[in-house]
């Protein structure tokens, strides 16, 4: 085992990393037209470089959203009030991805007490919610958008109450103080990116839905706004006030939670939200999924995200091939890595769901001789004819039937590491791109309630992800911690919908058996297998392996695989940070 890594404390300040970053500091209106971005269908990748600092740093998925981040860390603000500010910002610059009408999950590792917890602030299916939600009077699922748009799927927000929770915790600053950059910035606009934007024109149809969301993204004639084009939102600047100047009541309890119901309502495929299910949400901690890789611990969210266990699950069976032989250039490692992930996405399917209404067996898919008959099923170069779900070790007898939900990318992880060694890695999300449609005191509403199964049952046997009243649906959402030695290591994450968990192993796959750091790890080209075909990243080096994987017995398909992977690596040196060349974010360290 190697040295306790420690971060290096009471270290003079430094100049910023790269002095271009400056012009972030009062980026109210700074354009970001300049960066050369990847947008969400863009093959072409901007050229990152592994930033390193001495005291903290921040990675996140925005320039504007990581600069207030530095900003409070600078101040001498502690990792969770970054985290709220970094946040609020990310849910006005990229509401597509995430924001105050979301969920998020947060890992987080208290270095005053030496102690790794989770926080989960899920959505949560309305109290008046029926099985038959989301399925037609045939007793049929709904097909996904018309079940998406409008208020029908809207669960109840759990971000705000995560970020209010631990910042009573743990923050430093002032509650209104780490707030106030975000409204200033909906005050004064913001450049909308080429990433935002080229998600503006391909969603225009459906973003016409609503007169309030088709007002603040298109123009009067219904032409979407262009990159460029400066963006005020003085609706989200009110409702942050609010929220700064009486805390999470004024989101749960008051004016704000009415709109929201009223909306959801009263808007065409009208939903079942209620005031009762805003006055009795609570964020959960709960005690993280940990798992040996190799000298490391990786620790993640547990139930009802299946992050944590379906990433532990593909990293433990790839252990059982010597990846680091075979290497990061031979199809082969690809294949094991895909096939891996094949057998533990047909666990995810049938077991995993919110496990404060549904039996786990948590341990037993985590369990190493489980894990090693399941290893044992790779035939190297060969695909596998088909892959079940295999029987974990559990003392709970129960049958459960194959999840049928579909979950698409749109969400935002980022990494914070403050200067009294505290680290926050934090996935959260509205669910598809700009989720609902609804849009209500300028924040997107999400669509989360779509990641149950749509099915109940299947042939009389319940699924385990069904929806019911309260509960919290699956996720894919993976934000990780690694450990060594006890010590943090490398706090991780990304977007992706339920590819989240393919680009989390790839990339610690890569910089653990590969020897990359981790900037190149996250650049690593894409490859993901989760239910047979192999999904291989267009414009990268991943299409040279298209041939040779069709000649194991896969399906490929080329396509973009757009991932956001924002790491933070602590080492004895300090802290390296990476942003993914996918989209426009940016690491910030001092």
């Amino acid at each position: 085992m190697m040295q306790r890594n420690t971060l290096k404390r009471k270290i003079t300040p430094l100049c910023w990393f790269i002095a271009s970053q400056l012009a972030f500091v009062s980026a109210a209106n700074a354009s970001q037209t300049t960066d050369n971005v990847a947008p969400e269908h863009a093959t072409g990748l901007e050229q990152k470089n592994l930033v390193t600092a001495k005291e903290w740093m921040v990675s996140a998925a925005n320039p504007q959203a990581s600069q207030v981040g530095a900003d409070i860390l600078q101040q001498g603000g502690s990792a969770i009030d970054a985290m709220v500010a970094v946040q609020l910002v990310l849910g006005l610059v990229e509401p597509q991805s995430s924001g105050i009408g979301g969920g998020a999950f947060l890992v987080y590792w208290d270095e005053k007490n030496k102690r790794l917890t989770s926080y989960d602030g899920r959505e949560t299916a309305p109290r008046d919610v029926t099985p038959t939600l989301f399925q037609n009077e045939k007793g049929e699922p709904l097909k996904f958008f018309d079940a998406v748009v409008g208020g029908r799927s809207v669960g109840t927000p759990g971000t705000i109450k995560l970020l209010w929770d631990t910042h009573q915790k743990y923050g430093k600053l002032d509650w209104k103080k780490i707030i106030e950059p975000a409204i200033r910035i909906a005050e004064s606009g913001f450049a909308i990116s080429p990433r935002l934007a080229a998600l503006i024109e391909k969603d225009q149809q459906r973003l016409t839905t609503f007169p309030t969301t088709k007002a603040y993204f298109l123009h009067s004639d219904g032409s979407p706004k262009k990159a460029g084009e400066i963006l005020k939102n003085p609706e989200y600047a009110a409702t942050l006030q609010a929220i700064a100047d009486q805390g999470e009541q004024a989101f749960y309890s008051g004016d704000i939670a009415k709109d929201i119901v009223k909306t959801v309502q009263q808007a065409s495929n009208p939903g079942v939200l209620s005031l009762h299910d805003f006055t009795s949400y609570r964020t959960i901690e709960r005690e993280p999924v940990c798992s040996e890789y190799q000298q490391f611990d990786v620790c993640g969210m547990g139930p009802p995200s299946s992050g944590a266990l379906t990433l532990n699950q593909i990293l433990s069976i790839t252990s059982h091939f010597d990846l680091a032989k075979l290497g990061a250039d031979n199809p082969q490692s690809w294949q094991i890595i895909g096939e891996a992930s094949r057998l533990a996405f047909a666990d995810r399917g049938r077991y995993i769901a919110d496990s404060d209404f549904v039996p786990m067996p948590t341990e037993g898919l985590l369990d190493p001789d489980y894990l090693k008959q399941r290893a044992a099923l790779i035939k190297p170069n060969l695909a596998l004819t088909a892959v079940s779900p295999g029987e974990p070790p559990w003392s709970y007898a129960m049958t459960l039937a194959n999840d049928e939900s579909i979950e698409l990318p749109s969400t935002s992880h980022f990494s914070i590491v403050d200067k009294e060694g505290n680290v926050v890695s934090i996935t959260a999300s509205i669910e598809n791109a700009f989720g609902s449609r609804l849009m209500v005191r300028g924040f997107m509403l999400n669509n989360e309630l779509t990641d149950f199964s749509f099915r109940t049952h299947n042939n009389g046997i319940p699924i385990a992800n069904r929806i019911e009243p309260g509960k919290r649906p699956r996720s894919s959402m993976a934000p990780t911690i690694m450990m060594k030695d006890d010590e943090p290591y490398m706090a991780i994450g990304s977007p992706g919908g339920s590819r989240i968990i393919g680009y989390v192993a790839k990339t610690i796959i890569a910089h653990t058996q590969w020897d990359m750091d981790i900037q190149q790890a996250v650049n690593q080209p894409h490859l993901i297998n989760r239910f047979g075909a192999f999904d291989v990243e267009a414009g990268t080096s991943a299409v040279n392996y298209q041939q040779p994987l069709e000649k194991m017995g896969y399906k490929v398909n080329v396509r973009d695989l757009n991932s956001g992977v924002h790491a933070i690596r602590i080492t004895d040196d300090g802290l390296e940070g990476a942003a993914d060349p996918r989209r426009e974010g940016r690491a910030i360290g001092q």
